[in-house]
């Protein structure tokens, strides 16, 4: 009797959990809601998973990370290829991890990591006051007061647009980089004489990530 009061009491269990399990589900806003674009940032921001929300942040700043990844990429290769050391390994190490990063989520996670933006959004995502939307733009308004822009992508998934500035900003900055650093290289290859990257190249890439 005993036993049999306990399997039913696990069977009853089971039920409830795979009931709340489909009621979460089926409740949950769809991502092509701007409730549920927010409800999914909060979700990764609160398990400390900046790139699980990639795909909640606006075109713009996903093409950025792509093409910083693709810069940083092929100026560590060509400071590996043709400068002499020490510039070498101090820059090689310097673009290391972002030319090593798999794709653009996970390079968006190391500027997340940099730029502190998980501390600040676990400080003010809170539950959500209202939302406005006007055409493809639309604002979330949480019960702190503070409002998150959104923009929709092509795919109709809603992006928030907070990042975009300092990516997009750092993808011009490793393209001009690399530009530089092509062209040092090329100098080096040329005249044989050690390459100098130059001062405003230098000074243009932050220590990490860069």
């Amino acid at each position: 009797m005993k036993r049999r009061k306990t399997v039913l009491a696990l069977a009853l269990g089971l039920t409830l959990a795979l009931g709340w399990f489909l009621w979460a589900w089926q409740s949950y806003p769809n991502d092509r809601t701007v409730e549920g674009a927010y409800f999914r940032v909060v979700s990764a921001v609160n398990r400390g998973k900046p790139a699980e929300f990639f795909a909640y942040t606006e075109t713009r700043a996903q093409h950025a990370c792509f093409t910083i990844k693709r810069y940083r990429e092929k100026a560590r290769a060509r400071v590996l290829e043709s400068y002499p050391e020490p510039e070498r390994s101090a820059l090689a190490e310097k673009y290391r991890r972002v030319a090593a990063a798999p794709d653009g989520p996970d390079v968006f996670a190391l500027y997340a990591e940099r730029e502190h933006w998980l501390d600040r959004l676990r400080r003010d995502m809170s539950g959500i006051k209202k939302v406005e939307v006007a055409g493809e733009r639309a604002t979330v308004e949480t019960v702190k007061g503070t409002r998150y822009p959104f923009r929709r992508r092509d795919n109709g998934i809603w992006g928030l647009t907070i990042f975009t500035a300092t990516l997009v900003a750092e993808a011009e900055r490793a393209a001009r980089d690399y530009e530089l650093i092509d062209q040092a290289a090329r100098d080096y290859q040329r005249t044989g004489t050690s390459a100098r990257i130059p001062a405003a190249s230098a000074s243009a890439a932050p220590a990490s990530p860069p």
